[in-house]
Parts: C-alpha cells; structure tokens; sequence
C-alpha cells in the first residue's frame, strides 16, 4: 500500500498565528486546505490569498479541496495559486472529466470527491483518469464532526473498483479521524487521513501528526 500519509486540515488552525500553526505541522504529507463557497456548502472559508499565504510559509505540499459550486470555472485560481493537488466534487461539476484532465495538463494532480449520500459507483467511468478519491466521512460544511460509520463499506467498494480497472489512485478520507479509528479506516483501504481538530486542537501538533502516522502505517502493514 505504500506509506501513510496524514493531511492536517488549517480549517482547524489558527488563523491568527498561520505560519506559526503551519510550522507545527511541518512533518505532515500535504497540508489540507478547505475552500468553501456559502453555497454549495453552508459555511464561508479560504480563499486564493490565504492559500497563497500557506505557500509562502511552509514547503508541505497543499492538497486543496473545492467545496464549491462551480470548480470547473475555478480550479485554476488555486493552481495559479500554488495548489499541488485540487480536489473537486462530483456532485458539483458539470464537466467532471475536463476538469480532471485540464488539472494535469497543467502538472497540478487533480481528484475527485464524494459526499456521504454518493455512492461509489459514479466513479466507474472516471476512476481510471484521477490522481486521488476522496471520501467524505461527514457531511461537508463544518469541522469537528464525528465520523460516519458508513464510510468503511464505501472504502472497501472503491478498493474493489480500483483493483477491478487496474488502477490505484491516492484514496483519502476527511472527517472524523483521530488515533481512535484511523487504523480501522487504513485498513479499509485509504492511505491519505484528513485530521484537523484532532491535530490542531491538541497540546502538540507535531507530536499527533506523528501518531497519525505510526498508527497509519502500522494498520497498513497488517492490511
């Protein structure tokens, strides 16, 4: 499976101290960066600005996720901005394989992200173009949520799906991990951990991300 790799998300940070929260982190895989729009999702985050700010102040790599209504218009905005990875959801993009494929064509990795209530299966004529799947373990909107016990059977799917085509994409999960499941979902076949409360609200940062990956790669090698 390769190794672990745990994304910290700054939705958690605080924005107050941006470098100084981001310096914390500095052992992390990607740094995880949340934009939403008002409208596709309830809540109103990051822009541009800020991301570029989160390049000036730390060379972990930005896996930026669009929670927005309309991606396809915007996804270069944040590759212009530095993005490394951009993820954009299915539910929200009219032209899914353009997107993707324009993504890469500009050396940016490009994924593919599904609510809770969407099933695997609209991946099927897609999966074998994305860089990365990424599962949401809670309704997107808000951090701090717990995580949706529903997930492990989507994770299980979209592992069958990929061995099926060939193919073996990053799969990343956002929403609820903690030391407490990250095994359990690890084990179901992600190897990207979206974690922001859990690290950022913790006395020591850099000491969490670790964990994460200890315990990440340890449920691996028992997959």
């Amino acid at each position: 499976m390769g190794s672990i790799k745990i994304a910290p998300s700054v939705l958690s940070a605080d924005m107050a101290n941006l470098k100084g929260e981001l310096d914390k982190i500095a052992g992390a895989d990607y740094v995880h960066f949340d934009v939403m729009d008002g409208h596709f999702t309830g809540n109103l985050t990051f822009g541009v600005d800020i991301l570029k700010a989160v390049k000036r102040s730390t060379n972990v790599p930005v896996d930026a996720h669009l929670m927005v209504s309309n991606p396809d218009e915007t996804v270069d905005w944040y590759a212009d901005a530095g993005a490394d990875m951009i993820t954009v959801h299915y539910e929200a993009s009219t032209h899914l394989h353009r997107t993707l494929t324009h993504l890469q064509q500009r050396s940016v990795k490009a994924g593919v992200v599904l609510n809770p209530a969407t099933p695997v299966c609209v991946l099927e004529s897609i999966i074998d173009v994305v860089d990365m799947v990424l599962l949401m373990s809670v309704n997107p909107g808000f951090g701090g949520q717990s995580f949706i016990p529903g997930t492990i059977a989507k994770l299980h799917e979209l592992k069958a799906m990929c061995e099926r085509h060939g193919v073996s994409p990053l799969i990343e999960v956002d929403g609820g991990i903690s030391s407490k499941n990250i095994a359990d979902v690890v084990k179901a076949g992600a190897n990207v951990l979206v974690a922001g409360s859990a690290v950022f609200k913790s006395e020591d940062p850099a000491a969490e991300v670790a964990l994460l990956q200890k315990l990440g790669n340890e449920a691996a090698q028992e997959a």
